[in-house]
């Protein structure tokens, strides 16, 4: 059996990027997940890049409005909704019937900052789906070299769901190099998400959720992008 890579692009949509990502993806058949910043949607632009996303295939999550503080380590009881809520209501019509939300990580790391205890009742009150991720090739923190990160992790595992960024960095001018690179080394590309990553599916925990909760005081969290 082959491996398998699904692609995951967060904190876009953004002019300068994802239209190029969207090229990419198109000339090579691949469908992904774009998780959309509900900030990077409030702009006409932004919701017009979300759906050519969404009708060439895509699928859109949330990933928070702000991208700011991650929930698990937030004090405030109104950042659900403001961050989860705000967000899904700009994504609208755009949706995932599976209501898709991955939380920020800083730096994406996982661990109990990811979720405050309100915001695990939110996702479950709203059937919200939860993508976590098993690959972090740093690519806005190298450009140039991501894509050797992200085949190493991606030979380690059967099935790696890989967490890019369609924003400017530079990095994307290595998306269709790397797409190439992982093909000729027998990688499959795939829209699905692999099981273990998805602890909560339309607000049913599936897996232990305990690992990204706070236990209800702000959990601290890696100061990175």
């Amino acid at each position: 059996m082959s491996r398998s890579i699904t692609l995951t692009f967060d904190n876009g949509p953004t002019s300068a990027v994802t239209p190029h990502v969207l090229d990419v993806l198109a000339r090579h058949g691949i469908r992904a997940t774009f998780f959309a910043l509900g900030q990077n949607l409030a702009s006409k632009e932004g919701l017009a890049l979300a759906s050519r996303a969404r009708e060439e295939g895509h699928w859109i999550g949330n990933h928070t409005y702000t991208h700011d503080v991650p929930l698990g380590a937030s004090s405030d009881p109104l950042a659900p909704q403001q961050e989860i809520g705000r967000t899904q209501a700009l994504i609208g019509e755009l949706s995932h019937p599976d209501r898709l939300f991955r939380p920020f990580g800083g730096g994406g790391v996982l661990g109990p900052h990811l979720l405050s205890r309100a915001a695990l009742a939110f996702l479950r009150e709203g059937r919200f789906t939860c993508v976590l991720w098993n690959s972090i090739p740093r690519d806005w923190d190298d450009p140039e070299g991501w894509p050797r990160t992200a085949l190493a992790q991606a030979r380690e595992r059967d099935w790696t769901l890989s967490v890019l960024h369609d924003y400017e960095t530079g990095a994307m001018a290595q998306l269709e190099p790397y797409i190439e690179q992982a093909r000729a080394e027998g990688f499959r590309f795939r829209q699905e998400f692999p099981p273990d990553c998805v602890p909560l599916v339309r607000g049913v925990p599936v897996h232990p959720m305990e690992a990204f909760v706070s236990n209800g005081q702000p959990s601290s969290f890696p100061q990175e992008t």
